[in-house]
């Protein structure tokens, strides 16, 4: 199998602030992500080759080409391609412009997530088989909502390793809480707010043992990357970060034909996880993975998540959660910047957003939430459900 490992390099990321932007449409969210891309890769727009925009719903009707990215950063007659793959839409554009420059077709590419959900209407708890999302109705039936589902993983997980009601509801909090304390450190989360376990422990509940602070929230934001060829990188920067595994997965549906599914873990994601980590040369996550930003969507999905990408055994996750591990502090920091808890979930934005912060913690820039000498960080995004789902693990690294 080929590799894309040390073939490509980020020189360049933006990130706009995620939340309510009721001042901005979707093009300015471009715009500002782009704006700031482009000046921390020292380049003009003349210097883009070819782009690729990840995106789920627009508010725009050319929703379905590149036309919208081409009409709002006013690129110069060069291809843009539209991806969609779910909640790895972002990442799946990174993935398009990477593979486009270790093929040697272009030398510099760019590749953009964007999300306007407030204005859309989506939120809450939607009917999954109707409305916005309504082309993904073979995947869905109705009547049944992303807590719902995330809710039924929760108790599974539960009493399949035998934790008791107030035990399993704990960990859920502290995982919460700990995203929330990291968010309270980055300027571009929407939400920036201590959370402490007792205040989510007594949320309203949303889907049992889900409560309100369990769930992360619903956010407009974009984020944007320039990739070059690694040869060519230190021409644009001192710090590149180069990309070392780009895999993206998706289930086979087998989960939902045969009655062995357990319900506690992610399949999609423990086979992509194992070959990004065959992709990047990695011997042992646990020990080799200085950081990573997972697809929190609830807090069950970052706990189960720590196991499938062998962050934590199985069965065990409780353990690590409560040792710290995954702490700001702790050996393997995860959401360093509050993660979905925090900035929310403008569906295209969230991949390159997660690839924005391990950019700068790699480049040793995040301040007060800096992780200490990291040398690898992981990016994961699940779209749909635990037993029907699109999952991408990307790695980055010096």
């Amino acid at each position: 199998m080929g590799s894309i490992k040390d073939k490509v390099a980020i020189v360049g990321m933006g990130c706009t602030k995620f939340g309510e932007r009721w001042d901005v449409g979707y093009s300015e969210l471009m715009v500002e992500a782009f704006r700031e891309c482009i000046e921390d890769a020292g380049i003009e727009p003349k210097d883009i080759e070819a782009a690729w925009l990840g995106t789920q719903f627009t508010e725009v009707n050319q929703g379905v080409s590149g036309l919208p990215l081409a009409d709002a950063l006013h690129l110069p007659f060069i291809p843009v391609t539209h991806v969609e793959n779910m909640c790895a839409s972002g990442s799946e554009s990174l993935r398009g412009a990477s593979y486009a420059v270790a093929a040697g077709v272009y030398d510099i590419a760019l590749a953009v997530g964007v999300e306007k959900l407030k204005d859309i209407g989506y939120g809450g708890l939607p009917d999954l088989s109707i409305g916005a999302i309504g082309k993904y109705e073979s995947l869905f039936t109705p009547n049944v909502t992303a807590p719902g589902a995330f809710a039924m993983m929760a108790t599974r997980y539960f009493a399949r390793y035998g934790l008791s009601p107030e035990e399993g509801k704990m960990m859920l909090a502290k995982v919460s809480s700990k995203s929330h304390h990291n968010g309270t450190m980055c300027e571009k989360a929407h939400l920036r707010r201590e959370a402490p376990v007792e205040v989510i422990m007594q949320a309203p509940i949303v889907a049992w043992p889900l409560g309100l602070y369990d769930c992360c929230g619903v956010s407009d934001g974009s984020a944007a990357a320039i990739v070059v060829r690694a040869d060519m990188a230190k021409n644009f920067r001192a710090d590149p970060v180069y990309i070392k595994a780009l895999q993206i997965a998706d289930s086979s549906g087998e989960e939902l034909m045969y009655t062995d599914y357990d319900y506690t873990h992610v399949e999609t994601t423990t086979r992509a996880a194992a070959k990004a980590y065959e992709e990047a040369g990695i011997k042992n996550a646990r020990e080799e993975i200085s950081m990573a930003e997972v697809h929190d969507c609830f807090s069950i999905t970052e706990a189960v998540t720590m196991e499938d990408l062998q962050f934590s055994p199985r069965g065990k996750v409780k353990e690590d959660i409560d040792a710290g591990r995954f702490n700001l502090d702790g050996e393997q920091p995860i959401q360093t910047d509050g993660g979905l808890k925090c900035f929310g979930h403008p569906i295209g934005a969230s991949g390159l957003r997660m690839m924005y912060e391990e950019y700068k913690q790699l480049q040793g820039k995040c301040g007060p939430r800096q992780v200490k000498n990291p040398k690898f960080g992981m990016t994961h995004n699940l779209g749909g459900f635990p037993p029907h789902c699109v999952i991408s693990t990307f790695i980055v690294g010096h």
